[in-house]
């Protein structure tokens, strides 16, 4: 099972009203084993909807996107990739890939908005795997061990915690991507340490319905 861990950059927040102007995604196999990595900007179909504190963050201007390919030769360029880092036969393989990131469902959502415009059918898995969630309950887990822990679940404090740390000042989505990669990998590995022991596992216990 593969994992694919990628970021976006968009032109603001709405997924139904902006867009895609930067993809960055890393390929890992199931052993999280860094196979390849993709990047490319992208020019919006509408770059009326610009939106300057979007642009804020990832410091993008539509001159920067003025070569960029539009959305969906992204698209069909990105499936291309996959398809033969990964050898797959056919577009139906993309399930097998599990997709993660960072707030994943946001960028998820942006991403299946584009392949809806674009009239391409969505293949890749259901199962995504959030940076966010697993954070959230990997904390949880060192706190109750009284170990110290990141003050907020920011890509920036988690990759911080974890001895990395962006290499420019504005939002790159391979750079996030990358970080957010290796962040989930640790989490991934680290979780295999803790040993369970089946007995002292205690289950809700709420009083039966009359």
């Amino acid at each position: 099972m593969p994992y694919l861990v990628f970021d976006v950059e968009t032109t603001g927040l709405e997924p139904d009203y902006h867009e895609i102007i930067q993809i960055g995604a890393v390929l890992y196999d199931n052993q999280w084993n860094q196979l390849a990595t993709y990047l490319t900007n992208v020019y919006p179909e509408h770059p009326e909807r610009f939106a300057i504190p979007s642009s804020e963050v990832h410091d993008l201007t539509l001159a920067d996107l003025e070569d960029a390919p539009m959305i969906h030769e992204m698209l069909e360029d990105f499936e291309d990739w996959l398809i033969e880092e990964l050898h797959l036969q056919n577009r139906s393989q993309l399930r097998r890939i599990t997709i993660c990131g960072q707030s994943v469902t946001t960028d998820i959502n942006f991403l299946r908005f584009a392949y809806k415009k674009c009239h391409m059918s969505w293949e890749f898995s259901y199962r995504p795997l959030d940076l966010f969630v697993l954070s959230n309950f990997y904390f949880h887990i060192l706190r109750c061990n009284g170990l110290k822990t990141p003050k907020s679940l920011s890509l920036k404090n988690v990759a911080e915690y974890f001895g990395m740390e962006r290499q420019t000042q504005t939002h790159n989505a391979l750079e996030d991507a990358i970080l957010t990669g290796r962040c989930i990998a640790l989490i991934m590995k680290n979780a295999q340490k803790f040993k369970v022991v089946e007995q002292e596992l205690q289950f809700w216990e709420g009083e039966e319905e009359e």
